[in-house]
């Protein structure tokens, strides 16, 4: 399971001409379910998302998270990250979760980034979304697990 996050000053998902998630300050997630992906993961994932310190203190420093100043966090789900581009110039997707499960685990990691109190918005599973942002920093983060 890979979550790729994204330090954002807003963010937003549209789906088929309609706004389905948008938030002001905190983390874009993308997330990737690979095959053999568990909850296990999924809990690390979400728990190491949302302690993770990556916005500034008042010393410009990364020495706060998503809890400690009260960000909000949306969620898109992200097949390609499971993408394999070893091999030639076309990516293969063998390492992906079938459909059903990458769907149950993407809400499970939901669910347990909102047990930590934090505001959760989602993209919708298998849609044609379209993502805007403005990236803080940049500061963007690859997590596995």
């Amino acid at each position: 399971m890979k979550a790729l996050l994204q330090r954002v000053k807003q963010a937003g998902v549209t789906v088929n001409n309609q706004k389905v998630a948008q938030i002001e300050h905190g983390l874009l997630i993308f997330l990737g379910v690979e095959k053999n992906d568990t909850q296990q993961q999924a809990d690390y994932l979400a728990k190491k998302s949302a302690h993770l310190r990556i916005f500034e203190d008042e010393n410009q420093k990364m020495n706060l998270s998503v809890l400690d100043v009260k960000g909000k966090i949306i969620v898109v789900s992200q097949f390609t990250l499971a993408g394999d581009t070893s091999r030639g110039n076309r990516p293969g997707f063998e390492n992906a979760a079938a459909p059903d499960i990458a769907k149950d685990l993407y809400l499970y990691f939901s669910e347990q980034l909102k047990s930590y109190g934090i505001e959760v918005q989602n993209g919708i599973f298998q849609a044609d979304m379209k993502v805007d942002l403005i990236n803080d920093g940049p500061v963007t983060f690859m997590l596995e697990k």
